[in-house]
């Protein structure tokens, strides 16, 4: 259809009137103008597109210039009739969007149609796509209200159908003027700037770009930027593009003599790098480095645009102003700014004040601008890439340099720095002077490793996620100890621990069991408080381990007593003495291991348990409990360092309170020695593959099977099976596969077990036979391998034992399984050939557990094959060391012409007597 049609009278009015003020052949037709045409009388039938009209002008509507007159004739218009003043209308409103779900606020205005934008920035290659989100905007001061925005179809405004549009929540910013002050905070993080630090850009030849390491950061922050977040990029990078573009055209420029004859291959790049001018290579690297950063955005449907600026910009309050309006024009449009210093015209660096003499950073290099254009923008976060983990208290180099997780501008003093890296121009202190003077300005900053293979593909999403990465810059001074810290005083207090007599520490045991009945009424109060809280947000069976009582208490007192009367022999026990020769002997004894992290959630009495086995074993502790149970935790933790004051040794066991990650606390290999989860399944896995250099005791699954065999007591059968299923089916040595011998089928004994576990409400899951057996069975199991949990369990019919055998190797998790049968023959190859840390003959898979074997209490159950097995008491916390004590002996004097012989004679091992 022609457009011409559908000109709007208003427009056609004004271009009428556009054209009357015309005249001359060939005037007009510019933006804004009037008719003109060929001669005095005005236009060739249309006016140009301007600010006077949007529209073309039909021909057969317009005005003629006077009656009866010809083209171009006298000029003698026709009186107008005055009009009649119209009634101003009200401007018409788009109606509102249907209010966002839960009673969330929405905030803000339209934003201009798509076209309009398409049209304001010109953006080669660029596809709309359903990614770039245009927001109302309708700001509150000093709010953090969640935005919600919807992405808009783009076509015409009015065809747009505002109620079948969904809406997409947006991060929460911070409050204004205000940097976060922990790193969980940064995922509410809007404003972003990313700095890229030259050794993060620049390939190792320091010619050319890391294209694998760029594409990674571009899609992190193409990511983050269809997040609704708004992202700003300050790069490096031109120089070094620069570089390997101007010695390809100085190896184009050589003759076929010169190329022949540079004998070497590295030749020319050595002869090249004294020619070769930072500001000429600048000058020809930037085109190429916007092409490229437009190309890789352009595979996520985002649109780059370039901005150099130099010192001057920031100091001229016109340039400040006018680059301020850019940004914030181009953040409106979902357009990723990319930032550099224009270093082909780059000036010397000005005073580190503006005109007024306030206090300013002056741009010297990237991290400064990034710094100056985070604090003018009013950026959430500043996250500087570089080459390094983040801020050390020393050189990285040195052997005592340790990682700042958290720097607090007053300890600045501890720090020590290093040399700046060969490609940047700043250096880890400019980066922490740039850092500290945005933080003052109220935008938080981390600083992190963009270069390592293993982190850099995440590193950015990792930040704003608040997981434990690089330094990160908090005004708020920490209240506690760091984890870190709290781990070197574990160790430190292990030690101490490790060296008080047996019956130091079991004094202190006593002590806390004493405690635990003598504060029984504070205990149960903040239990009652975790209970409250936890209520309608955990499942039944977790409420259930959450909940503390009085006869808990009284087992724990009970199973700690226990442990204190059989520590005595524990730490510095000789295991082995041998006479390796004459006034030679080695012995090796047992130690602690050193410092143990037990994680554990929904169990607030496997505090004081893990607590005494470690006393008793001198091991330092570091506890990590269920937010679920923060009040629980807190007393029981206060009444374990009560006790360990009696011998000032209360640092050995540390109540981690911070809001540290579980995944951040698995990567302190250099503090932590073993990890002991205590949990879930799903807990257990991820530990499992988070610690990848800390050794992990436990076990992920607890499939605990039970095999009843035709020689099975009718009576037992019942009994064993309803308290394995049913007496607490949250634990992990709770049955879940029940495998019954096919000739028990249809029988008076698999009715019982059957009519047994209808009444005590156990759902029943059919394995594949079974089902097979069956003409209306129970629901299929989905899977053969499934830990409950609740009052659920498989049955599966199996031929004989060796295949219940085969089927437990296959299925079972190595925890706990059990045969009922009177045939002692078949139970002791069962005992024999199933491969589990526990194997029963008649008796409750509930049996598995450290109270119930007298070992007082456990820290868990380990099903790995190395050092401990199954329940793990006081020994499986324990290792060994060797002591070889001789008189001025060498390895020389037992060689074949030497004075002395190998005895290899075993002495025997002395017992320590407990009182």
């Amino acid at each position: 259809m022609n457009a011409r049609t559908h000109a709007r009278p208003r427009a056609r009015k004004r271009a009428g009137k556009a054209g009357a003020a015309g005249g001359g052949p060939g005037s007009g037709g510019g933006p804004g103008g009037g008719g003109g045409g060929e001669g005095a009388g005005g236009g060739s039938g249309h006016v140009e597109r301007g600010a006077g009209s949007r529209r073309p002008l039909r021909p057969e509507r317009r005005r003629p210039l006077c009656a009866g007159s010809e083209r171009g004739g006298p000029r003698a218009l026709t009186p107008r009739t005055p009009r009649t003043p119209r009634t101003p209308r009200t401007p018409r409103t788009p109606p509102d969007p249907p209010g966002p779900p839960n009673g969330s606020r929405t905030v803000g205005s339209r934003s201009r149609p798509f076209s309009m934008l398409c049209r304001a920035v010109h953006c080669p290659g660029f596809q709309p796509s359903s990614h770039h989100l245009l927001p109302w905007v309708r700001p509150t001061a000093g709010s953090r209200t969640r935005v919600l925005i919807r992405p808009l179809a783009f076509q015409h405004e009015s065809s747009r159908s505002w109620s079948n549009i969904p809406f997409i929540t947006l991060p929460l910013s911070r409050t204004h003027g205000k940097s976060f002050s922990h790193r969980s905070e940064l995922k509410h993080a809007k404003r972003i700037v990313v700095k890229l630090g030259s050794a993060v850009v620049t390939r190792g030849d320091e010619c050319g770009l890391a294209l694998g390491r760029l594409a990674s950061i571009v899609e992190q922050v193409s990511v983050l930027q269809n997040q609704g977040r708004e992202m700003m990029l300050v790069t490096s990078g031109a120089v070094a593009f620069g570089k390997q573009r101007l010695r390809h055209e100085i190896l184009l420029s050589q003759s076929v003599r010169q190329a022949l004859h540079s004998g070497q291959k590295n030749q020319l790049k050595e002869m090249a790098i004294p020619v070769l001018e930072a500001r000429a290579c600048a000058a020809a690297g930037q085109s190429g480095l916007m092409a490229l950063y437009e190309a890789m955005f352009t595979q996520y449907s985002i649109c780059a645009a370039q901005i150099l600026v130099t010192n001057l910009d920031f100091h001229d309050e016109q340039k400040r102003r006018n680059l301020n309006g850019t940004l914030h024009e181009l953040l409106r449009m979902n357009i990723v700014p990319i930032i550099n210093t224009n270093d082909a015209v780059v000036p010397p660096a000005e005073p580190n004040s503006d005109l007024q003499g306030v206090n300013v950073i002056s741009v010297k290099d990237n991290d400064s601008l990034a710094a100056r254009l985070a604090v003018e923008m009013k950026t959430d976060l500043l996250i500087v890439l570089s080459d390094v983990e983040g801020l050390f208290d020393s050189p990285p180099g040195s052997d005592d340099a340790k990682l700042i997780d958290i720097f607090y501008p007053g300890d600045q003093q501890s720090v020590t720095f290093g040399t700046k890296s060969r490609v940047g121009m700043g250096g880890m202190e400019a980066k922490v002077k740039a850092a500290l003077w945005a933080l003052q300005g109220g935008t938080s900053v981390v600083i992190a490793n963009g270069t390592h293979p293993k982190i850099s593909g995440h590193v950015i999403t990792d930040i704003v996620e608040g997981k434990k990465v690089g330094t990160f810059f908090s005004d708020v001074k920490p209240a506690g100890p760091t984890v870190e810290q709290q781990g070197e005083m574990a160790r430190s207090g292990g030690r101490t621990l490790a060296a008080l007599q047996p019956e130091q520490r079991a004094e202190i045991i006593y002590r806390l069991a004493d405690l635990l009945t003598d504060q029984r009424d504070e205990i149960l109060l903040a239990n009652k408080k975790d209970m409250e809280e936890a209520e309608g947000r955990l499942a039944p069976p977790l409420l259930k381990r959450l909940s503390l009582s009085t006869s808990k208490l009284n087992s724990l007192a009970i199973g700690l007593r226990q442990i204190a009367s059989s520590s005595q022999d524990s730490v510095g026990r000789v295991v082995r003495r041998t006479l390796i020769a004459k006034n030679l002997e080695l012995e090796q004894v047992t130690v602690p291991i050193g410092v143990l992290l037990v994680i554990f959630e929904s169990r607030p009495d496997c505090l004081p348990q893990v607590a005494a086995l470690a006393i008793a074993s001198g091991n330092g502790l570091l506890l990590k409990g269920g937010k679920e149970a923060i009040h629980s935790n807190r007393i029981l933790h206060s009444l374990t360092q009560e006790a360990l004051s009696m011998y000032g040794v209360k640092d050995a066991v540390q109540l981690v309170n911070t809001r540290e990650e579980v995944e951040d606390l698995c990567r302190l290999d250099k503090l932590i020695d073993l990890i002991i989860p205590r949990g879930s399944s799903q807990l257990v896995r991820d530990i499992q593959k988070a610690a990848k250099g800390i050794p992990v005791m436990g076990h992920s699954e607890g499939i605990c099977h039970m095999y009843v065999d035709p020689e099975a007591s009718v009576d037992k059968v019942t009994r064993i099976v309803r308290d394995s299923k049913c007496e607490y089916p949250a634990a992990c040595n709770a049955l879940e596969t029940l495998l019954i011998h096919r000739d028990l089928l249809r029988t008076p004994l698999f009715d019982q077990i059957i009519d047994m576990l209808r009444v005590e409400q156990v759902k029943i899951h059919a394995g594949p036979k079974f089902a097979s057996y069956l003409t209306f069975s129970p629901s299929e199991v989905k899977s053969l391998r499934t830990e409950y949990g609740d009052l659920e369990c498989c049955i599966e019919v199996v031929d004989s034992v060796q295949e219940a055998i085969e089927h437990i190797h296959k299925y079972g998790s190595s925890h706990t399984d059990v045969i009922i049968t009177e045939n002692e023959k078949t139970a002791e190859f069962f005992l024999q050939h199933v491969d589990s840390a526990c194997v029963f003959w008649n008796a409750s898979t509930r049996f598995s557990d450290g109270y119930r074997f007298g070992l007082g209490a456990e820290v868990g159950i380990s099903t790995s094959r190395i050092h401990a097995r199954g329940p793990v008491g006081i020994e499986g916390l324990l290792t060994t060391k060797w002591l070889l004590r001789g008189q001025d002996h060498v390895v020389s004097d037992f060689s074949e012409n030497g004075s002395l012989k190998y005895l290899h004679e075993s002495l025997p091992v002395p017992h320590r007597s407990s009182s």
